[in-house]
């Protein structure tokens, strides 16, 4: 029995699909937690094992790891949490105690690259989501982290601006390269490690995409796939922060957005040296022509 969190969320639908495809064939059962279930296709309802409720709610989680063998964990963002560690740590809190009175084995989650770095103690969300591994490492489990760097669909968000304006923003320098991950890629990355559960004890698992990029580097590859001119404009933090505050984020979510933002630049993403093993096989072009690109045509 594998659970799976989030299975309506880029990465977790993602992995929900790879599942329902090869799980059967290897004698594994799904279930998925979905605050509304309504969210998931009939057909895959069919298929799985539903629990309602939030992963974050103890009694949920109760119910879902009984007879589970394997977890899928994400942390959903929660723009009212009064803190990052309330965000992460305490939002894992409840599944950590369900892994160990249920004695899941293995459990996989996703969470950021900087661990080891100078700048991982100030790192806002990344931080918090580090503190989170350790929680769960220290259940007892065998526990992969999903190590990831900023993910290609991100710029989705942007979608209009870049229709409209050709811009995309961001607070990296125009020309810092480094790594970025399309979310199709994690989530088949997470479904090998829950699929062959032959690993043991606690560690990452860096998913680091093909290349490494700057800023304008995806700028000229967008103008390139989108046949229409893409320019890239660096955002101070202090407009990164107004920004933020505007869509009514609290303070420490704002600060932690900020000083990730921040350790980023300086940094964070690039303590693990890529290697074969690590590096996932979706090109940001590639991405661009098989996601971007129909969803500015549509």
């Amino acid at each position: 029995m594998i659970v799976i969190t989030a299975p309506t969320g880029q990465i977790g639908g993602r992995l929900l699909d790879i599942l329902l495809n090869e799980a059967p064939d290897r004698g594994e059962e799904l279930r998925v937690i979905v605050r509304d279930p309504a969210r998931l296709p009939d057909a895959v309802r069919a298929r799985v094992d539903v629990v309602t409720g939030s992963h974050g709610d103890a009694e949920v989680v109760d119910r879902a790891f009984a007879g589970a063998d394997a977890v899928f964990w994400l942390v959903p963002p929660d723009p009212r949490a009064p803190s990052l560690d309330t965000a992460y740590s305490g939002f894992t809190h409840a599944a950590a105690k369900a892994f160990t009175a249920h004695g899941v084995g293995h459990v996989v989650g996703v969470s950021a690259l900087g661990r080891g770095t100078p700048v991982a103690g100030r790192a806002g969300h990344v931080t918090a989501s580090l503190a989170m591994d350790d929680l769960i490492a220290g259940t007892g489990v065998a526990y992969r982290a999903l190590a990831c760097p900023s993910f290609m669909d991100n710029l989705l968000r942007q979608l209009a601006s870049i229709r409209d304006a050709g811009v995309y923003t961001d607070t990296a320098a125009p020309d810092r390269t480094a790594p970025t991950a399309a979310t199709r890629d994690i989530a088949a990355v997470a479904a090998g490690l829950l699929l062959d559960r032959s690993w043991t004890g606690t560690g990452e698992v860096p998913v680091l995409g093909p290349e490494d990029l700057s800023a304008n580097d995806m700028a000229r590859i967008m103008s390139d796939v989108l046949g229409r001119p893409v320019r890239y404009e660096p955002q101070s933090l202090e407009d990164f922060r107004a920004a933020l505050a505007g869509r009514g984020l609290g303070d420490a979510l704002v600060e932690g957005y900020v000083n990730m933002a921040y350790s980023k630049n300086n940094g964070l993403d690039d303590g693990v040296p890529r290697t074969s093993r690590i590096t996932s096989p979706t090109t940001f072009r590639e991405w661009c022509e098989q996601v971007l690109k129909p969803e500015v045509r549509a």
